[in-house]
């Protein structure tokens, strides 16, 4: 494994700095103003489509698919430098389309969609003309395990013929980028088969967020914090939809959401590591700026302390993600789901303990908005549960350690 990126991955970080320093961290402020002076907190700022704009004219586009043809051809451990640049900003990835959820339904397009379901709905993906979210979570089941899963998808007719079409029932929750006013289409998950094997009995279908029987209830917030493009809760009341809306085949949806879930979780924890860059150098600058009964801040013991552990446990995270990425490339997804796992236990927990000490450090400024920790805190927060809980990543990794000891009988 050489640490050293490739010339190309090495050109596209000096372009993405460069971006992020002239456009990206300039436009945050007006960004904010932007979103509250709108008094829609869901609203699109138009400071972002300028930056959308300006990111596609510097080649700064669609860095997270491999594919050439639809993307920047970059492999996963050329991607995860850049990741983590995008992961300093809370605007940057949707700059450059390269923001979850549209990334991980970009790759569930790109790899199981029919030619009609690219033209329709991956191609203004790529354009970053529309957005979308992913439909899976629901309030009603521990949904850490995905095959509980209850949302009904119902086949009405014959496959095959004009007429058929599948009926949607159910409830879903925490699904990222419908309030989005761009959000056009959900990939929803749920079950067609009941009495079908475990992992057989869920589908994944397109639904455009505007069919009816389709109804946002309301936006979750996070901590108190309502983010843009929302995390909505969602009802399904007879939702009708084209049977060629269907992805893949039927019993196809865990398959489906294990291949998704993958790429997203190391993208996640790429980002989380430049959240904790931030942060450590927020919390460095108001240390030397700072003095307490007549000495600097950052002379104090407990505050080296925690700047030296910061770095320390920044650079572990990192090196795990950069082999699960290398992983990726060499053995393939499935080879790597154990360091996949491991890394998606480690990096946001370790970014959470940065910015924790960078708040402390802030005092009482830590904890309002004067500064960007407390909202870097609670998104950070929600990573310890999105695409699965610490403890069922734990679970996968023990069990692979466990194995080897188990008696063969």
């Amino acid at each position: 494994m050489d640490f050293q990126p490739s010339a190309r991955c090495a050109e596209f970080q000096k372009r993405l700095h460069a971006f992020m320093d002239e456009h990206v961290y300039p436009a945050e402020a007006v960004y904010e103003r932007q979103l509250r002076e709108s008094g829609n907190p869901n609203c699109q700022p138009p400071v972002m489509e300028e930056l959308k704009a300006r990111a596609r004219e510097a080649g700064l586009w669609n860095m997270f698919l491999p594919d050439p043809d639809y993307g920047a051809g970059l492999s996963n451990s050329e991607y995860a430098p850049l990741a983590e640049i995008l992961g300093r900003s809370h605007i940057a990835s949707e700059a450059c389309n390269c923001s979850a959820p549209d990334t991980g339904n970009m790759e569930v397009l790109h790899q199981f969609a029919t030619p009609e379901q690219k033209e329709r709905w991956l191609n203004p993906l790529l354009e970053g003309e529309i957005r979308s979210s992913f439909a899976m979570t629901e309030p009603d089941v521990a949904s850490s395990d995905a095959t509980n899963i209850s949302l009904r998808i119902d086949r009405v007719g014959d496959l095959g013929s004009p007429d058929c079409e599948y009926v949607l029932n159910g409830r879903k929750w925490w699904i990222s980028g419908a309030l989005h006013p761009h959000c056009k289409i959900m990939i929803v998950m749920g079950k067609t088969d009941p009495d079908a094997p475990k992992h057989r009995q869920q589908s994944q279908i397109l639904v455009p967020i505007d069919t009816p029987g389709v109804t946002i209830l309301r936006g979750l917030p996070v901590f108190g914090y309502q983010d843009q493009e929302g995390h909505a809760e969602i009802s399904f009341e007879d939702v009708r939809v084209p049977a060629a809306n269907l992805i893949a085949g039927e019993g196809d949806g865990f398959m489906i959401a294990q291949a998704r879930l993958g790429p997203g979780r190391i993208h996640h924890c790429m980002r989380s590591l430049g959240a904790a860059e931030r942060a450590l150098e927020a919390m460095c600058r108001r240390a030397v700026s700072r003095t307490t009964f007549g000495q600097q801040v950052a002379s104090r013991a407990n505050v080296q302390d925690w700047i030296a552990q910061s770095r320390v446990e920044i650079e572990m995270a990192r090196l795990l993600t950069l082999k699960a990425a290398w992983l990726m490339d060499t053995v393939g997804n499935r080879q790597a789901r154990m360091e996949i796992a491991a890394i998606k236990v480690a990096a946001p927990s370790i970014a959470l303990k940065v910015v924790d000490r960078a708040i402390q450090v802030h005092g009482g400024g830590g904890v309002c908005d004067d500064f960007p920790l407390a909202s870097m805190y609670a998104h950070l927060r929600t990573l310890r549960l999105a695409d699965g809980p610490d403890e069922v990543h734990k679970l996968s990794i023990a069990r692979r350690e466990l194995a080897p000891y188990m008696p063969s009988d």
